[in-house]
């Protein structure tokens, strides 16, 4: 019989917050590939559990190079745990490489739930949770970045980053003028830790109050794109962005597609859309789905 791979949450910061499972999975786990070995015996020191099996390191640096080793385990019979720094491996931390290849391999891969800055950070910020998204680390190089949160300008969702602390002035700063500095966000940081903090405010407020340094993990909470208020379907307003739309359609474009795309951007209602440009036009014609 094949193995199972084994996915366990690490605590982020406060050890407590270690889920009971972790330490069984650890003591009897046969191969145990950690980010970081010297913080795993912190971890096991901490939840006092003596790890029987082998242990190995698996990092970014290393992980091409040893998922086949750690497959072959898994093939042998072998239960592999693998556990990163802080938080679920393969959030933005290796673990995915390995979960590829195991699931090619039709091996049975599961998870120990734990803690996570992404849903930890996602609920103090006190910006809407019922949808959002997580992005990872941004792009180092400014250029890049800027391209990246140009990407997601029309993001509906709030949005969830990683960051390094001497980075976070910067990408702030980035962020305010890419979606404008009033843009509600949240910075969050050493959470579980003593010196937790989470600071709120638009995000030109943010930058500027992270231009005098900012110590230990941060995770990144910034609200979506705001929806726009329905304009009068009576108004002017209204009247000029249905004149876009018919002069885009007499440019070629499909009705129902501009329709759809200026109510994405606008928050309009699409059918009332394009009530409104067939009516200009003279004619009544059918109705896009709704």
């Amino acid at each position: 019989m094949t193995g199972v791979l084994v996915l366990a949450a690490t605590p982020i910061g406060d050890p407590r917050d270690a889920a009971p499972r972790l330490a069984h999975e650890l003591a009897t786990a046969d191969v145990v590939a950690a980010e970081d070995t010297r913080r795993l015996r912190r971890l096991t020191s901490d939840l006092g559990v003596t790890i029987v099996g082998r242990v190995l390191s698996y990092h970014e640096h290393n992980e091409a190079a040893r998922t086949p080793e750690l497959v072959d385990q898994l093939r042998s019979g072998a239960r592999v745990l693998v556990v990163t720094d802080a938080g679920m491996p393969s959030v933005s931390d290796p673990g995915y490489r390995l979960v590829a290849a195991a699931v090619e391999a039709a091996i049975r891969v599961t998870c120990v739930p734990g803690p996570s800055a992404v849903l930890m950070a996602l609920a103090v910020s006190g910006l809407p949770v019922d949808r959002f998204c997580f992005e990872g680390f941004l792009p180092r190089k400014p250029g890049e970045r800027a391209r990246a949160l140009a990407a997601l300008a029309d993001e509906p969702r709030t949005m969830v980053f990683f960051e390094a602390p001497h980075r976070t002035a910067a990408t702030l700063a980035a962020m305010a003028a890419a979606w404008g500095a009033d843009r509600p966000g949240a910075v969050c940081r050493e959470l579980t830790k003593t010196w937790e903090e989470v600071r709120r405010g638009g995000l030109g407020e943010l930058a500027a109050w992270a231009e005098s340094g900012v110590l230990g993990e941060v995770t990144l909470v910034v609200a979506g794109r705001p929806v726009r208020a329905p304009a009068d379907a009576g108004g002017d307003e209204f009247a000029a962005v249905v004149d876009g739309i018919r002069e885009r359609v007499a440019a070629g474009e499909r009705l129902k597609d501009v329709c759809a795309d200026v109510a994405a951007a606008t928050g309009l209602a699409k059918r009332a859309l394009y009530d409104a440009a067939v009516s200009a036009r003279g004619g009544a014609g059918p109705r896009p789905p709704a």
